[in-house]
């Protein structure tokens, strides 16, 4: 059976940081060509892009996801300790496996919050959505 060493925590989680440090191209609304799209360009739809993504910004709402990558950790250690803990009850070893658990539970939650982190926040999404909309503008999805 394999153990998790004092080695090998380490650079698991040096792997998460590196993860979550590679990032993607922001996502920006795309729009269904209405009336309004037609009759105002591409450029200026992208001006007001731009401008409702500011606004979201400015009124304190986060494009990422990027702060739930603590919560994720610690909810993966949790369910990795309990349920490796419970194991552990049948085999006479709870706190060793408990302890196992946790630690994977906690690199697997950090590592699932990392990719997330990439994610484009809904709030934020709804936010640009409703500020396009009001400019006449129709969203049909993030690219």
């Amino acid at each position: 059976m394999y153990r998790l060493t004092g080695s090998t925590l380490p650079a698991l989680l040096a792997f998460v940081i590196f993860a979550s440090g590679c990032e993607t191209a922001p996502q920006r609304p795309t729009l269904y060509p209405n009336n309004h799209l037609k009759a105002v360009g591409d450029a200026q739809a992208q001006k007001d892009i731009d401008t409702c993504m500011a606004n979201a910004t400015d009124y304190g709402v986060q494009e990422k996801q990027d702060g739930k990558v603590p919560q994720k950790a610690a909810k993966g250690a949790t369910i990795g300790a309990v349920t490796a803990g419970a194991w552990g009850l049948v085999r006479g070893d709870a706190g060793e496996r408990a302890v196992a658990g946790a630690a994977a539970g906690a690199a697997g939650g950090a590592a699932s919050g990392a990719f997330d982190a990439q994610k484009t926040d809904p709030t934020y999404k709804n936010f640009v959505q409703k500020c396009l909309r009001d400019k006449g503008y129709d969203v049909i999805g993030w690219q």
